[in-house]
């Protein structure tokens, strides 16, 4: 055993995980920008014909998926905090209200479950601990995943075999 980390607070692991979103912000107004205008010129071309009504159908699109694009940016508040501590395995979830739930484990009794496919790598992964299961990391690529596991079982195995100052 030896004295790695010489502040038991701090911890010895922490991972935030959030969903991926490929859009930015900016990348956001380009694309709203260019359906707008899609949809301007194209309901400008319908009224010069005399098919008006039409018009509010085109803005009607633009308005769904501007909130179809903002119900996808709410979601992506969502965050999973995993952290461990020499006396401790925190894994605390965010949801897209803002409310938190946090589950606590002895990282001295904790292992990790791999859910895996030979094509696909590892599918899944779990905490498990006195017949507690919680997976963690489901936001993330089965790589991803792959180094998440390596970087918390090393992490658990440090809070295992060092001592606290």
């Amino acid at each position: 055993m030896s004295d790695a980390n010489p502040n038991p607070e701090k911890p010895l692991f922490e991972a935030v995980i959030t969903p991926h979103r490929s859009l930015s912000a900016r990348g956001f107004l380009l694309v709203m920008s260019l359906i707008a205008g899609i949809s301007f010129i194209s309901g400008l071309a319908f009224w010069m014909i005399g098919a008006w009504p039409v018009v509010g159908f085109f803005g009607l699109d633009v308005a769904l998926i501007w909130f179809a694009f903002r119900a996808n940016y709410r979601a992506a508040r969502v965050r999973e905090i995993v952290s461990v501590n020499h006396d401790r395995l925190r894994i605390e979830r965010t949801d897209t209200k803002g409310r938190r739930r946090r589950v606590e484990m002895n990282p001295y009794w904790t292992r990790l479950e791999a859910e895996r496919d030979e094509e696909f790598g590892m599918l899944g992964l779990s905490v498990t601990s006195h017949g507690t299961s919680e997976r963690v990391g489901d936001w993330l690529s089965p790589p991803e995943r792959e180094t998440f596991a390596k970087a918390l079982s090393k992490a658990l195995h440090d809070a295992r075999n060092t001592i606290p100052a």
